[in-house]
């Protein structure tokens, strides 16, 4: 039951109203159901959730690709998440550019291709990198020629393989490059009403600056897509303990080559005697036959051994082991 007024709250009541200090639309009951307009051709099949997730993983990329491209491109490569949202695929390909850079990408194990869009400057740039140029981008966009589209052809297959990480957390995928199309009709891998995902990215290669748009559709990760929140995420990732990285680094440090030489001897001789060595000339050295000689690992006296023959091969028998501190 509401709260009654008693007769003199009434009059206060009636009084404020006649006299302007209350406002009757303010007094209206404010707590009503407000009803949203559901737009059935743009269904909201990506959450915020989603978004989110697609974002991280995106930023793993991001950092991945700044890591991975210079090797390739010998300039330092900035990568950066801008933003994600969801359209049609309609909207996406309206707003494409000609010439384009569109990677279509079989996303396998999941049924359906992705998209992979960049700039043309961002291209150019590779193209003139790969080439031995600056990394400067044209002043005005053309057509690719076939000799830069096969160079960016394997910049995608490289900057796509790099997806493997950041979604093995969700799924082990194998994707693989179908094509490049340099123009956005010949694009039709999706229905144009169908909705999709789009993260971009911010690629910084040296002063050239550029966006990649990564085109994700419903149908490509509608298996998946109860994967894609924060609590299976982090229900997935798998802590490693200290063993297992140093048993790691161990096996890696255990691959290494490092050059090990032995110390015949030394000796002092002028320079008028070097320039006058001949092929016979015998050098004589301060260590004597019977002494053993030392072994450098690097530049670390680690061993001492006696020299000696194995199959007809030059060796050195280890006779010990020279310990730190030694």
């Amino acid at each position: 039951m509401g709260e009654v007024l008693s007769q003199n709250e009434i009059d206060s009541l009636l009084a404020a109203l006649s006299t302007g200090e209350l406002d009757m639309d303010e007094m209206q009951d404010k707590d009503e159901r407000v009803v949203k307009d559901y737009d059935f051709k743009r269904p909201a099949k990506f959450s915020k959730e989603h978004l989110r997730m697609l974002e991280i993983i995106f930023e793993h990329y991001g950092r991945l690709l700044s890591t991975n491209l210079p090797v390739y491109l010998r300039k330092t490569v900035q990568v950066s998440v801008v933003s994600s949202e969801t359209v049609t695929y309609s909207e996406f390909q309206n707003a494409l550019s000609n010439p384009v850079i569109l990677g279509i990408i079989n996303f396998q194990p999941l049924s359906g291709t992705i998209l992979i869009e960049l700039a043309a400057n961002i291209g150019f740039a590779m193209i003139d990198r790969m080439l031995g140029g600056q990394g400067n981008p044209l002043e005005k966009n053309r057509d690719f020629s076939e000799i830069e589209l096969t160079i960016l052809e394997k910049m995608m297959v490289i900057s796509m393989q790099l997806l493997r990480d950041p979604w093995k957390n969700v799924i082990e995928i194998n994707p693989a490059l179908e094509r490049i199309e340099t123009n956005s009709q010949f694009a039709q891998v999706i229905a144009p009403s169908d909705m999709i995902a789009i993260v971009t990215l911010n690629i910084k290669i040296g002063d050239v600056e550029g966006m990649m748009n990564i085109c994700l559709p419903y149908f490509t990760l509608e298996g998946v897509m109860d994967k894609l929140n924060t609590k299976y995420w982090f229900s997935t990732m798998q802590e490693k303990n200290d063993v297992d990285y140093e048993e790691a680094v161990e096996a890696l440090i255990k691959r290494v080559d490092i050059p090990l030489k032995a110390l015949l001897g030394n000796t002092a001789i002028s320079v008028n005697d070097f320039v006058n060595l001949q092929c016979g000339d015998i050098i004589r050295l301060e260590s004597k036959v019977e002494e053993e000689l030392p072994i450098y690992v690097g530049n670390i006296k680690k061993f001492t051994a006696l020299p000696g023959t194995e199959k007809n091969h030059y060796a050195m028998q280890v006779t010990s082991v020279i310990r730190e501190g030694d």
